[in-house]
């Protein structure tokens, strides 16, 4: 009898989260899926349950606590579940300017971004090992391609999780686990994030993807065992722009656009920490 495995996404309840957990459920993947209490989770499972007909276990988490990622591992092998696919996507995105944001809100974002990633990939390594041909899918993000202003903290996060992912690959790729990292661009994933992306200029707003084009071009580059990930023309366009013109030049393109956004976080509603939207 063949084990039935499990396909981990965290921060999974809304935008990307949420759109790679349907994804998935598509390709009749079984699911764990973990995320805050009260942001809609088991109403997610449910549907997920009733449309696909796979299994979903959701698991409610504050991640940003180390001991409850600790917590996550325990409570998946109690339930015997094998995990062979890790989907690492929970975060907390910002646009500020730094003296805008304060320390505890820096904590979080580092411990999200970048803690809970090499964590849980520490954590579920053994497990992956077991349960093979095994996956893990790193969520980074196009900035950290880019070093712009109001994105300092957020994007030196997210280049770490590029980083990590790519040797990670190189040391697991004799074990069989594939590592995979992807960075999407701007993504139409709340209210917020949407305002933002249509007060960009024209060529910046044909690079705007909807979550749903992002989890499909994701799912797909992970079973592909690609290494990078990059989704929409658009953004593969701006990679090789950002090669071809003097660094001074995009440098002052790219924070002139920034610069004009109004700062926010995602991340301090009701004093909760919510899945990674902002890329």
């Amino acid at each position: 009898m063949k084990t039935k495995l499990y396909t981990l996404i965290t921060g999974s309840s809304e935008g990307f989260g949420k759109a790679l957990a349907i994804e998935c459920a598509k390709r009749k993947m079984n699911l764990i899926l973990v995320s805050l209490a009260d942001s809609g989770l088991n109403q997610l499972a449910e549907f997920i349950i009733q449309n696909y007909n796979v299994d979903v276990i959701p698991i409610e988490k504050d991640l940003s606590i180390e001991e409850n990622c600790m917590m996550l591992f325990k409570e998946v092998e109690q339930m015997n579940l094998s995990v062979n696919m890790l989907i690492n996507n929970v975060g907390l995105g910002s646009t500020m300017f730094f003296k805008e944001g304060n320390i505890d809100f820096y904590q979080k974002q580092v411990k999200l971004n970048v803690m809970v990633t090499t964590l849980l990939s520490s954590l579920f390594l053994d497990m992956l090992k077991t349960n093979m041909p095994s996956h893990i899918l790193n969520v980074s993000s196009l900035s950290c391609f880019f070093y712009l202003a109001k994105k300092q903290v957020y994007g030196a996060t997210k280049s770490y999780v590029y980083s990590f992912s790519k040797s990670l690959r190189a040391e697991l790729s004799s074990d069989g686990i594939n590592v995979s990292v992807i960075c999407p661009g701007g993504m139409n994933t709340n209210p917020t994030t949407i305002m933002t992306n249509k007060s960009n200029h024209w060529l910046a707003r044909q690079s705007i993807m909807n979550p749903e084009q992002v989890a499909s071009i994701a799912i797909k580059g992970l079973l592909n065992r690609d290494e990078i990930i990059i989704p929409g023309f658009m953004n593969k366009l701006f990679l090789v722009i950002d090669k071809l013109l003097p660094a001074f030049f995009i440098k002052m393109i790219a924070n002139s656009h920034v610069n004009k956004f109004k700062s926010y976080n995602i991340g301090n509603r009701n004093h909760e920490l919510l899945p990674d939207r902002i890329r």
